[in-house]
């Protein structure tokens, strides 16, 4: 059993560039408020006033995350007239938030 086990884990991610990937991607969401802006949008589209007022801080400082995820390619953004709209960009970012919180979060056991 332990023999398949290593196995397994050894076969994880075995790319590269998937590897590269994956790094890159925890490097933007490691700050927590980018983390916290990424729990606050979730499976929704929010503007930005929604989201300064969900994640508690101001918007400034909030604008400069959202466009670290934007540039990061983790959030993509749409204008309607002078509101600015997010989204996460692949379902598989959240996945990760998901498995985050159910092994980090009290709530999640």
């Amino acid at each position: 059993m332990k023999v398949v086990a290593q196995a397994e884990k050894s076969d994880l991610i075995t790319h590269d560039s998937d590897i590269e990937r994956a790094a890159f991607a925890l490097k933007a969401m490691s700050h927590p408020l980018r983390l916290k802006i990424l729990c606050a949008v979730g499976e929704q589209e929010m503007a930005v006033q929604d989201i300064v007022d969900h994640v508690g801080t101001t918007q400034s400082n909030v604008s400069q995350h959202l466009a670290k995820l934007r540039d990061k390619d983790i959030l993509a953004s749409r204008r309607d007239a002078n509101r600015i709209y997010y989204r996460v960009k692949d379902d598989r970012t959240l996945r990760l938030v998901e498995m985050m919180r159910d092994v980090f979060c009290s709530d999640g056991l």
